[in-house]
């Protein structure tokens, strides 16, 4: 798998913001009464759970902004898998800074690679099949843009990043409209066309309409497995199939065993354990 990092200028903001919010209005009193200035120290990153690695470049930029003269060298990059007591990264500075800068490192590493874990954890259990796991817009406000990176390092793949970049015709879209038929008359009428249109469907008879008229995608929303076999025959190829609702590890293998090209998982990014990850002293 190859996983490319987010520009920093991306993520800068983020971890400043994160940092300004913990230094509060007089920095970290705790470390400046307890640590002799001018102290350097060597830390490690080291994981207390299995799981899949992401966010050390924001884990890297809190150290850095905190102290220029941090060095971080990484062990096991992003989309690595780790074991418990194994060493992702070690960082070494000024120990004052390390320590100001540490809450904020492990919070973005921490939850990120909870991210990551969980998704791989359902790639894994529907291995063999075609299906791919896909995020949602249900992502934390502010991070929606490293969090569906982490859906990246555990392995799976991203739906739209935001209301603007592919059209998604929804029940409630259905309902105002007056229909399926001007839902989606409308939306090939102001679409242009590099935008992509999925209509949502809960039935089958849903189904049969939004296949006459040629939508590019359906989402197949809560549907149990058999019917989502019957619904993937239906489509025969004639578009992108993706299920969704109430996806869990359990019940992923049967939903992509029905033939499914995409599953589409909230969860994985609005409610995924973080990974436990410590920051120790090396002496």
């Amino acid at each position: 798998m190859t996983l490319s990092p987010l520009p920093a200028v991306l993520i800068e903001p983020m971890v400043r913001a994160a940092l300004a919010e913990d230094l509060g209005r007089a920095g970290d009193i705790t470390a400046e009464a307890v640590i002799p200035a001018g102290l350097t120290a060597g830390l490690a990153l080291v994981a207390r759970q299995p799981g899949v690695i992401a966010g050390l470049d924001l884990a890297a930029l809190a150290f850095r902004l905190m102290d220029p003269a941090a060095v971080l060298r990484i062990e096991r990059p992003d989309g690595s898998a780790v074991a418990p007591g194994e060493t992702i990264a070690t960082v070494s500075g000024p120990a004052r800074n390390l320590l100001a800068a540490e809450r904020t490192a492990l919070n973005f590493l921490c939850h990120l690679s909870g991210i990551a874990t969980a998704t791989a954890n359902i790639v894994a259990a529907i291995q063999g099949h075609k299906a791919r796991v896909t995020c949602t817009r249900k992502t934390t406000p502010g991070l929606r843009l490293v969090e569906k990176y982490a859906v990246r390092a555990g392995g799976g793949a991203n739906h739209r990043y935001g209301l603007d970049d592919a059209m998604l015709i929804k029940d409630n879209h259905i309902a105002l409209a007056g229909g399926i038929g001007p839902a989606v008359t409308r939306a090939r009428e102001r679409a242009g066309h590099m935008v992509r249109i999925e209509l949502e469907v809960d039935t089958l008879a849903q189904l049969e309409e939004a296949l006459a008229l040629g939508i590019d995608t359906v989402l197949l929303d809560n549907m149990p497995p058999e019917v989502l076999a019957r619904a993937v025959a239906l489509v025969d190829g004639r578009a992108v199939t993706e299920a969704s609702g109430r996806v869990t590890i359990e019940t992923a293998p049967a939903i992509a065993g029905a033939g499914v090209d995409y599953i589409s998982v909230g969860w994985i990014t609005h409610s995924a354990p973080v990974l436990d990850i410590g920051l120790d002293y090396r002496a």
